[in-house]
Formats: C-alpha cells, sequence, structure tokens
C-alpha cells in the first residue's frame, strides 16, 4: 500500500483530523483540502458529528480566553498581570484574522507536499454551496489522491482549526513573559503563524503533507501545537534574555488562584481539543476523552510526588503544572493509545516535565519564564515519541487498513524524525524573526519599562 493511499485509509479516523487525521496522527482531520464542495457527491451532514464539534469550538476557544490567559496571568508579578492578559485576549483577535485571510489556505488546501495553496484565501468559496441556511458536508483534498467526505459543514472544520492556530502563538508567550514588547509580539505571531504553524500543520495534516506520508501520527496537535511553540519559546528566552533580576530578586506567582482557575479550564476544555479531534461524536472521541483525563490526573501526581520528595511540600503551583504536562503528552496519543498506556504517559511525563522546568532550565541558565518550554516542548516531545511505541492499531484500523497504526520500532523511529523536522524549522525560522524585528523595532522592553512593569509602561493600566 502506497503512503497516500494508506492515509486515505485512515479517512476514517479522526478528523485529522478527520480521516487523515486519524491516520496521520490521529486525524487531525487536517487533511489539506482544496476543498471542494461537489452537491452531488458531498456526504450528507451528520447532525450528531455537527453538534459535538461545535461544541468542541467553544471548549477549545475556552482554552485561550481565559483559560491560557489566567493560568499565565497567575503565574507572573502583579505589576505583569493585565498585560499577560492582553496578550492572550489580543492574539484570540490577531489569529482569527491571520487564519481567516490566509492561514487556512495555506494549511489545508492542496498546493503541494511542504505548502497548500491560495485558493481559501479570505475564505473564498467557503459559503459556494449553502441553500435556504443549509450547507453541505465537504470533500478534504477533493482535487488530491487522498480525497477524504467529511461530514461536517467545511465552516466548522475551519472554526476548529482555527481555535488551535489561536491557541499556538499564544502558549509562546509564556516563554517571553514580563520583557516583550507588545508591538513586537503581534508582528512576530503574525509571521510566525503563516511560516511556522501553517507549513508545519500542512506537513502533518494534510493527506499530501510529507510528513504525513511518511507515517506520522499526531492525533491533535503534539508536533503541530506543543513541539512547535516550546522550540519557539525557547528561542524567544534566549533571543531575548532574562528577566532583570532573574535569580537574585523575589519573581514568585502574583496569584496563583487565578493559575489554577486557568489550568481548570485548560482541563475541560482539553477535551475539545482532543476528543473534539476524532471530528466526529463516535467511540474514537470516547477513547481520546477518557485518555485525555487519565494521562493528565496520572502527570499531576508524579509531578506533585517528585515535588514532595524533593522539598518536603507539594505545591499548588506544581501539580496543576504537572496536570497540564500530561494534557499537553496525551495530545499525539489521544486517539491512538488505550487508558493502560495513557497512565503510562502521564506518570512518565509528570517526572520528565519535573526535571525540565527545575533541573534542566537551571542547569541551561535559560529563562523561560512560565515553563512554556519545559511543559510544552518537553511534554510535547515526550507524547510524539510514546505514541509511537504504545498506539493501538484498532483505535485507527479502517476496513482498507485493518491493522491501523500499530506501536512499534518503527513508528518510534518515524515519530523521531516529526519530532526532529518540527524542531528544526520552528528554532531556525524562529531565531531569524525574532532577529529580524529586533534589528527593525526592538523586541524587548527598555529596563525602566520592565522594573515599572508591562501594565503601566505598555499599557497605561494596573491592578489596583
Amino acid at each position: 500500500m502506497t503512503s497516500r493511499s494508506f492515509i486515505t485509509s485512515l479517512s476514517g479516523g479522526w478528523f485529522s483530523r478527520p480521516a487523515i487525521l486519524a491516520t496521520l496522527g490521529g486525524g487531525f482531520f487536517l487533511i489539506n483540502p482544496d476543498i471542494t464542495l461537489a452537491a452531488d457527491t458531498a456526504t450528507p451532514i451528520s447532525t450528531g458529528d455537527t453538534a459535538w464539534m461545535l461544541v468542541s469550538v467553544a471548549l477549545v476557544l475556552m482554552m485561550t480566553i481565559p483559560g491560557l490567559a489566567l493560568f499565565y496571568a497567575g503565574m507572573v508579578r502583579k505589576k505583569n498581570v493585565l498585560a499577560t492578559l492582553m496578550q492572550s485576549f489580543a492574539l484570540c483577535c490577531i489569529m482569527t484574522i491571520v487564519w481567516m485571510v490566509a492561514g487556512y489556505s495555506l494549511a489545508f488546501t492542496t498546493g503541494s507536499p511542504w505548502l497548500g495553496g491560495l485558493s481559501r484565501t479570505f475564505l473564498s468559496g467557503i459559503g459556494a454551496h449553502i441553500h435556504n441556511g443549509a450547507d453541505i458536508a465537504f470533500t478534504l483534498g477533493a482535487d488530491s489522491p487522498n480525497a477524504t467526505a467529511m461530514t461536517i459543514p467545511e465552516s466548522l472544520f475551519m472554526m476548529f482549526q482555527m481555535t488551535f492556530a489561536i491557541i499556538t502563538p499564544a502558549l509562546i508567550s509564556g516563554a517571553y513573559a514580563e520583557r516583550m514588547k507588545f508591538s513586537a509580539m503581534c508582528i512576530f505571531s503574525i509571521l510566525w503563524s503563516l511560516l511556522v504553524y501553517a507549513p508545519i500543520a500542512h506537513w502533518v495534516w494534510s493527506p499530501v503533507g510529507w510528513l504525513a506520508g511518511l507515517g506520522t501520527a499526531d492525533f491533535a496537535g503534539g508536533t503541530v501545537v506543543h513541539i512547535n511553540a516550546g522550540i519557539a519559546g525557547l528561542v524567544c528566552a534566549l533571543v531575548l534574555g532574562k528577566r532583570k533580576g532573574f535569580g537574585q530578586d523575589d519573581l514568585s506567582p502574583f496569584n496563583l488562584t487565578y493559575a489554577v482557575i486557568g489550568a481548570s479550564l485548560l482541563w475541560v476544555g482539553w477535551f475539545g481539543f482532543n476528543a473534539g479531534s476524532a471530528a466526529g461524536a463516535n467511540g474514537r472521541a470516547a477513547m481520546a476523552m477518557a485518555t485525555t483525563q487519565i494521562a493528565a490526573a496520572g502527570a499531576g501526581i508524579a509531578w506533585m510526588l517528585m515535588e514532595w520528595l524533593r522539598s518536603g511540600k507539594p505545591t499548588v503551583l506544581g501539580v496543576i503544572s504537572g496536570a497540564v504536562g500530561g494534557l499537553v503528552a496525551i495530545t499525539p496519543a489521544a486517539g491512538f493509545v488505550l487508558p493502560g498506556s495513557a497512565l503510562i504517559i502521564g506518570l512518565l511525563t509528570g517526572v520528565i516535565c519535573y526535571w525540565s522546568a527545575t533541573s534542566l532550565k537551571h542547569l541551561m541558565g535559560y529563562d523561560d519564564s512560565l515553563d512554556a518550554f519545559g511543559v510544552h516542548g518537553v511534554g510535547g516531545i515526550v507524547g510524539a515519541l510514546l505514541t509511537g511505541l504504545f498506539a493501538y492499531g484498532p483505535l485507527s484500523a479502517t476496513d482498507a487498513n485493518p491493522s491501523g497504526i500499530t506501536g512499534s520500532l518503527h513508528q518510534f523511529i518515524v515519530q523521531g524524525e516529526a519530532v526532529l523536522v518540527t524542531i528544526l524549522w520552528c528554532g531556525i525560522i524562529s531565531c531569524i524573526l525574532l532577529k529580524a524585528i529586533d534589528l527593525t523595532m526592538g523586541l524587548r522592553v527598555t529596563p525602566d519599562e520592565e522594573l515599572e512593569g508591562l501594565d503601566m509602561s505598555l499599557h497605561g493600566e494596573r491592578i489596583n
């Protein structure tokens, strides 16, 4: 079976996120489509699938605002709380327009194995088949050998993918918190979304993407979202340098209550992130929901125990960080593994992310303010690799491919190749963008602005 026919066969998978998705990593339905909607060939819309995906869109959007916004805002100092909230909220607005204008088309239309085309810029043609208020299901990649019939409207597919494109650059902000200029953040995020996020999404989730052709399994964004954001965050931390007073002054969180509320919203929203990536209300979505819950709980316990053993006290910040790390690691695996494997992934990730956010960071000396790399980058790498070992074939099997994606040394190597490619592309392009912005408009606020706090210096507001 060719790599393309294999991908097509997985189309029952998770949306990958429909069909390809299943194959590609769990189907992040990202089937890359020059989405052609032919009324005479379109699959009827499934009201059940559409209802679940509408809910999933809302859940994933909630992950950024207010989830991530509160999670990050609770971990910075009081003088930077509003600026941190502003970053997530503004990026939600900015990335929505970027996705509408070009991001969706570059990621999900059929162009080449490297990048999609421009047929959906400004969402051109997305409403061509609406009649009397009703839309029809569409076909992803209709002009390619890997066409996949969907059971939801294209507008809904586009919106679901949009929420992923929104949260990914927002995750990066945790690494440069308390020191990047707001203007620089806006420009960097726009360019990064078009030059890094969209291409990698196309490679992994499109039916014609070259990493998809290798057999990469990424159910809901281990490579596309978390490794991508984590590596970009690490590069930001290295290029910007440390915060003033790092290692000397008290940089402890202002309000962990905010962080707990944010982490809780992230946890609940993650069910839309992972179970929604099945692209429908089906058994694979149910398994993805179960594995997501189990992995998050396992990682939270593991981090808490490691901290307890090391310092004698389990902390609130530790247990919520561990749970988020578990959610990150199960993301690529959610629709490919069974509950027992999810628990192993969670426990291992809790220990490894605890080490990366404490020992590794101190050993290397970088200032990843809110551990964007330590949790998302490292957790995403762990999850992507372990997917290659623990994938349970029947979850992604179809009539055309009865074996599905099964854990093996070969699949582990394929996952490793996708991880390495993501690290290299994201790391190199992110560094180039940051250096270019620094040379033209500057990346970092002045020492006086940093001392005063970004709330007042950048936005003229403060918490009383």
